[in-house]
């Protein structure tokens, strides 16, 4: 046997033996034999003891010796292949990329190495490349199920929902038992269902988290996540309390790096385990990304804001950034779009890249092409918009393409991200006491953390008849996301039903499985089914248009309403909170305060329901409080857009004061602003 076979056999029977010191002591010695040889098998020898370094986790060594291995013969396919796999373990996937594509070079035939540039590709984001990529592997040899796999995630990638489930569909045919597949096929067909696809897609959803969970997963937080956020959209609650629990329990624990931030912040777990949370999935998102760019503290005459979103189109941030947008002061501030969506056409789309003074389209960009874009461009303060939303690109921001970065209005919460140094929040939604919760610092601005466009339209009024309401009696609304509605909180507005004869609560319309489940679990708490109400989606100026039909908005627990309470506030629907214990269940109270009504932020839900009750039963007190929301559209900081953009103005100033001086970033309060006269 030679000496590279020799060590070939070691390196097979050290698999699954990391710690058999004897087997690791053989390879040395016939690496040794092979090095004295002084022929080609040196590399070979070398390529295969990486390998063995790096089933022990030995990874910097591992590499040091497939570089040796490659050095010695370079066209040897496998040695590309062996350093790709070890390049990959050490989160550095565009140089493992790289690796495997020399692979596949230099063996045509060998189609894991095609189908492993190709998943890595796909996780940098160029798409058009893994595409090519994984249909060379699967032209080579079409039951390898990793490459179909990869292949269907491209497909969602691309929002082509369709041809992802039939991929997934497919390659569980070959393997029904892989729970990768089953949790990809369920996590497409829950995206399928929100996109207004069938009421089956969401129970296949359930269906599919449920087997993927049963299978078994290296780490069960993000699909166990998933199966909770779904069940908690369609209203499903049988089961769900254990469920949560365990989530919560895997979080405490720290033994998932899976569970979407986001998802998690409707656990109630408390802010320093959604800190937790967050930090883990921050790292495990960003695995290998270091900062990219060198750093700076000189500026020009005017400093420059880069907003990074996903965003601008028909979202409630474009929605609520709009105007800020537009009246920010450009005698000291240039104001740049940083966009990584596509264009959907919309007017929305187009107001904002006429109100920014430069858009970029970052959206057919990789990652790492939109944080050189952000550095040429010359941002001084990257504002990330997106946080831990759906579609958020952290890989942007990690690499710290600007001096000062921050995150503000998309995300309620902390990223956890060491690139964000700030996060600008206001004295409610994030109190000072709360600066543990969070790896950025706070910087508090005078009134509410959330700007607004005062264009808004306000649509006809219609009739309580146009929308199925009653012409009497007390209409409460609860226009937020089914995720948002709890078996608790539901059974408190039963309640509040219960005590206002004639009453009814108005919710939004969502999945078809929702009305029915709400309808049920009012019946078994003594309410008729029929005075739950169904609000369709419509556009803005008439959803706005429809608020003033009814008395008073609940908000809910523990995500509370945000851009939802600004729509009620804004249309003159009093908004009736309770703050809770993160600034997701924070929101409300901190705009009742913007807007002057703070006593609606009552302290406790025994409150929240006795106020329900007596403002139910008091309507002229209702009425005065719908005049002072009417009055305060044109006076209230919460509508005053010149006086936030004057505030937020300054919070990037002083960011940008810290940084220029030297100093690590540190938290701060921003002074009430005058507001200069507009032309």
């Amino acid at each position: 046997m030679t000496d590279a076979a020799t060590v070939a056999d070691l390196r097979r029977r050290l698999a699954g033996k990391s710690g058999d010191g004897a087997l690791l002591a053989a390879l040395f010695a016939a690496l040794d034999a092979a090095r004295q040889a002084g022929t080609p098998e040196e590399a070979v020898a070398r390529s295969n003891f990486g390998e063995a370094l790096r089933r022990q986790g030995r990874l910097a060594e591992a590499e040091a010796h497939h570089r040796k291995a490659l050095a010695w013969l370079p066209g040897f396919g496998g040695n590309h292949f062996n350093w790709g796999v070890t390049l990959q373990a050490l989160g550095r996937p565009a140089e493992a990329a790289s690796a495997y594509g020399e692979a596949a070079r230099l063996m045509p035939r060998f189609a894991p190495a095609s189908c492993n540039q190709g998943v890595l590709l796909r996780e940098l984001g160029r798409l058009d490349e893994a595409e090519a990529a994984l249909r060379r592997a699967m032209a080579l040899d079409p039951m390898l199920v990793p490459a179909r796999l990869a292949l269907a995630a491209l497909h969602r990638d691309r929002g082509d929902l369709d041809r992802a489930i039939a991929g997934f569909r497919a390659s569980l045919c070959l393997r029904p038992d892989l729970a990768e597949g089953q949790a990809n096929l369920a996590l497409s067909l829950k995206e399928r269902g929100q996109r207004g696809g069938s009421a089956d897609d969401a129970a296949s959803s359930i269906a599919g988290f449920e087997r993927a969970l049963r299978i078994g997963l290296p780490d069960p937080g993000g699909v166990l996540a998933q199966l909770v956020q779904q069940r908690r959209h369609l209203c499903r609650w049988d089961g769900l309390e254990a469920l949560s629990a365990e989530l919560v329990g895997l979080v405490r624990e720290g033994r998932t790096r899976q569970v979407h931030p986001w998802i998690f912040l409707g656990e109630g777990a408390g802010p320093e385990l959604e800190r937790a949370c967050a930090e883990r999935y921050a790292a495990w998102k960003t695995r290998g990304i270091a900062p990219a760019f060198p750093n700076r503290t000189s500026r020009g005459a005017k400093l420059r804001i880069g907003y990074l979103s996903a965003d601008f189109h028909e979202h409630a941030t474009a929605v609520l950034i709009a105007e800020l947008v537009e009246r920010h002061d450009r005698g000291r501030f240039e104001i740049v779009g940083c966009s990584y969506a596509p264009d959907d056409g919309g007017t929305l789309r187009r107001r904002l890249e006429a109100g920014f003074d430069r858009f970029l389209d970052l959206s057919a960009m990789t990652d790492e092409v939109a944080a050189q874009a952000i550095h040429r461009a010359g941002i001084d303060i990257l504002v990330d918009l997106k946080g831990h939303t759906q579609g958020a690109r952290p890989g942007i921001a990690a690499r710290r393409p600007a001096p000062v970065q921050a995150q503000w209005l998309g995300y309620p919460g902390t990223s956890g991200s060491p690139a964000i140094d700030y996060v600008i929040a206001d004295p409610v939604v994030a109190p000072a006491d709360h600066q543990r919760f969070y790896s950025e610092r706070i910087v508090h601005l005078p009134d509410s953390y959330q700007p607004n466009d005062r264009q808004r339209a306000i649509g006809p009024v219609p009739s309580r008849a146009d929308c199925g309401l009653p012409a009497d009696g007390v209409v409460f609304c609860a226009f937020n996301a089914p995720y948002k509605i709890g078996p608790e909180l539901f059974g408190r507005w039963c309640r509040i039903l219960q005590r206002i004869p004639g009453s009814v609560l108005w919710l939004l319309d969502g999945p078809e499985e929702v009305a029915v489940n709400l309808r049920r679990a009012a019946a078994d708490r003594g309410i008729a089914p029929e005075r739950l109400i169904f609000a369709p989606r419509l556009p803005g100026p008439a959803h706005l248009a429809r608020h003033r039909l009814a008395d008073l908005f609940l908000d809910s627990s523990p995500v509370g309403a945000h851009t939802t309470a600004s729509d009620a506030l804004w249309a003159g629907l009093p908004v009736l909170t309770v703050p809770g214990r993160s600034f997701a269940g924070r929101v409300a109270a901190s705009l009742l305060r913007a807007v002057g009504l703070p006593d609606l932020a009552v302290p406790d839900w025994d409150a929240y329901e006795a106020t329900a009750q007596r403002l139910a039963e008091m309507p002229t007190t209702l009425a005065a409080l719908k005049r002072r929301l009417e009055e305060a559209r044109g006076t209230a900081p919460l509508f005053d857009t010149d006086r936030f953009a004057r505030s937020i103005e300054a919070a990037y100033l002083g960011m940008w004061d810290i940084h220029a001086a030297g100093g690590p970033p540190r938290g701060f309060t921003v002074p009430l602003q005058g507001v200069p006269p507009q032309g």
